[in-house]
């Protein structure tokens, strides 16, 4: 007696579906955090606000993948009008919402063709493994002092560190930071024109590296012309 054929495989369309759905989301978390910077930068009353929902809502821009502008300063402005635990909560709320994102739009770009290569790199392997030697420990000394903490932001993901894990590092270290720069904040008042200055310094401080780089670029491109030239006179 012959054995029934095995039925054809039924197409699966769910995991189509499900990065359909994620493609989507990503693109709308993206889409919000650029909204939000455009109304910070293009609506003056906004960044006067004391409303605590501005600073809530300052932490996406301010800390999504590499921060393109600083939260000190923002910190340090709310600590005027409220009490340093207050300042804390709302901070470290919207620190927390703003890491769930960065940690879910770059581990949607992990599988790309790009990214994969990179943790190939013999470097990023030896990070990884650096890393996972005492992750915690890590994410708290790089969360809790003022060293950029962006790179520790992709690190979690390529060594798929647990997000709940991840954040609980993130409370315990970002929360005493914040409270201790509100509480300073709130004995020392600070005028608002030093806040901006403060601001300024930490863009042009984040940025510096970048220029210095694009101007070695610039000459090195420069240099064999300017030998040429010399030759050929």
């Amino acid at each position: 007696m012959s054995r029934p054929l095995p039925a054809d495989p039924i197409p699966n369309d769910k995991t189509a579906r499900q990065k359909r759905l994620e493609r989507v989301v990503v693109l709308a978390e993206v889409l919000f955090i650029f909204a939000l910077f455009v109304l910070w930068f293009g609506i003056p009353g906004i960044r006067k606000s004391k409303n605590l929902w501005v600073m809530f809502l300052y932490n996406f821009p301010s800390m999504f993948l590499i921060a393109t502008v600083p939260h000190e300063p923002v910190f340090i402005y709310f600590s005027k009008f409220y009490s340093p635990l207050v300042v804390t909560l709302v901070a470290l709320s919207g620190t927390l919402a703003t890491e769930v994102v960065n940690y879910h739009v770059f581990g949607h770009f992990k599988e790309t063709k790009p990214l994969r290569k990179l943790q190939e790199a013999g470097l990023v392997k030896k990070t990884i493994a650096l890393f996972n030697k005492a992750p915690f420990a890590a994410l708290w000394v790089a969360a809790f002092t003022p060293i950029p903490f962006y790179p520790f932001r992709f690190l979690v993901v390529l060594a798929k560190y647990p997000l709940s894990k991840y954040l609980l590092s993130l409370a315990l270290s970002r929360g005493p930071r914040f409270y201790l720069i509100a509480l300073v904040a709130r004995r020392i008042v600070i005028p608002d024109y030093v806040l901006v200055l403060f601001f300024a310094f930490l863009v042009f401080a984040s940025y510096f590296p970048l220029m210095v780089k694009k101007l070695k670029d610039r000459r090195k491109l420069a240099a064999p012309s300017a030998t040429t030239g010399e030759t050929g006179g």
